[in-house]
């Protein structure tokens, strides 16, 4: 094995309908048939969580209504999701793409980078080729896998060619592979994001990857600039094993001029530092999976308590209340000196997908600024994405409670 200094060989493997195919993998009688996961199966008002490709074929579609998918393929056998089982199937995923380099980092439950640039000579399609052939052999698994000389372009040519694909994009393929799409395809760009460079008439790729700096900055801050480096195929970003250890809070704690039990001003701190944090979030651009909260007496007595959001959160409204009811469920009634809020293991909002649990799926469906993300989990229920933050110690325990949705690694 050699070392290269320049040539950089990314994989990005995405797995096919991941939750649908891990059933199937279970129970081969499902294998070719049309096959649906979702929420409140019992009820008419129950929500498509992704399907089989078999069912997609049939016109059933992620975030459709039960009644409707039924209508139109009136065989589509429905499953409950089996979380446990995903889990299990994800970490034997990994533990399977380890076997090949060390150098992998997981991104959500069914998605990962491999970084081949250190293997001299390497052929990256047949480790494709093998990495994709064992996933199905072993596992039962089907995959998509894009091979790029950095994670934007891999991530967008996993999803060239679905399922089953291997497809590679180079920088000399933008004009032809990635400028015509339009840009809500673009990694990184949401419906709504896409709403706003239309305004500058900005309506594809090419047109982001062309567009004046300064206009984009103003219009989308610091991330106008990412994503136009993105879209002329730069990225510096590191396939960073260790990143399930990382993270970064943004906290904010008030001391009170008087110890007091009074819930409404006990309630009206809780407010402003809940606003405070809300703010600090929104400056970043990021959103926090985990709410922490410090409580202190007047006698000195501290405790400390956090919560594991199902979705991650930056609004004040959502803050003060998740905040709220920790507070209520563990305040001894004893007078308060002060109080603390921190949103903890941030990740970048660009880069979130929202987890859509069975209890906020159908709201969250109808919520306008989640329509880009229902666009992105046609097939990745329950899948979001991490931004690398402050560096946390490796000793670490994951089952503690690590980055955004990186429970999936526990045992």
């Amino acid at each position: 094995m050699g070392q290269t200094t320049n040539r950089r060989v990314i994989l990005h493997v995405d797995m096919n309908s991941f939750y649908a195919s891990v059933e199937m993998a279970y129970d081969p009688s499902l294998k070719g048939k049309p096959l649906a996961i979702a929420g409140n199966v019992e009820e008419r008002k129950g929500i498509i969580v992704t399907c089989s490709y078999e069912a997609r074929s049939k016109g059933v579609k992620t975030t459709m209504p039960l009644w409707q998918a039924k209508k139109l393929c009136p065989e589509l056998i429905i499953k409950k999701p089996n979380f446990d089982r995903y889990r299990s199937a994800s970490r034997a995923m990994f533990d399977l793409l380890r076997e090949f380099t060390d150098r992998v980092e997981p991104v959500s439950i069914d998605e990962g980078y491999v970084d081949f640039s250190e293997f001299d000579g390497a052929k990256p399609l047949e480790m494709a080729k093998s990495i994709q052939e064992r996933l199905l052999d072993e596992l039962l698994l089907p995959c998509s896998i894009g091979i790029a000389p950095n994670k934007f372009l891999a991530k967008m040519a996993s999803n060239m060619k679905k399922p089953l694909g291997i497809s590679i994009l180079r920088k000399r393929d933008l004009p032809l592979k990635l400028w015509p799409l339009l840009a809500n395809e673009m990694h990184g760009i949401g419906e709504k994001t896409a709403e706003k460079l239309r305004t500058i008439n900005i309506n594809t790729i090419f047109d982001v990857a062309h567009a004046d700096s300064v206009k984009l900055k103003a219009l989308l801050g610091i991330n106008g600039e990412r994503l136009k480096e993105r879209a002329n195929g730069i990225d510096e970003r590191e396939v960073d094993p260790d990143s399930i250890y990382d993270f970064k809070s943004i906290g904010n704690s008030s001391t009170l001029s008087k110890n007091t039990t009074s819930e409404s001003e006990i309630n009206e701190v809780l407010h402003k530092l809940a606003r405070s944090v809300s703010i600090r979030m929104k400056r970043k651009d990021v959103l926090a999976s985990k709410i922490f909260i410090t409580i202190r007496y007047g006698n000195l007595k501290t405790i400390t308590r956090s919560k594991k959001l199902e979705n991650p959160i930056d609004e004040e409204a959502d803050i003060y209340t998740v905040a709220r009811q920790m507070f209520y469920s563990h305040w001894e009634e004893d007078p308060i000196r002060l109080l603390g809020i921190t949103g903890q293991e941030l990740i970048e909002k660009n880069d979130a997908i929202k987890q859509l649990d069975l209890f906020s799926f159908e709201k969250d469906a109808k919520d306008e600024p989640l329509l880009s993300v229902i666009d992105k989990i046609n097939s990745k229920y329950g899948n979001q994405l991490i931004k690398r933050g402050v560096k946390g110690e490796k000793k670490q325990d994951i089952s503690s409670g690590t980055s955004f949705n990186k429970d999936f690694l526990r045992e």
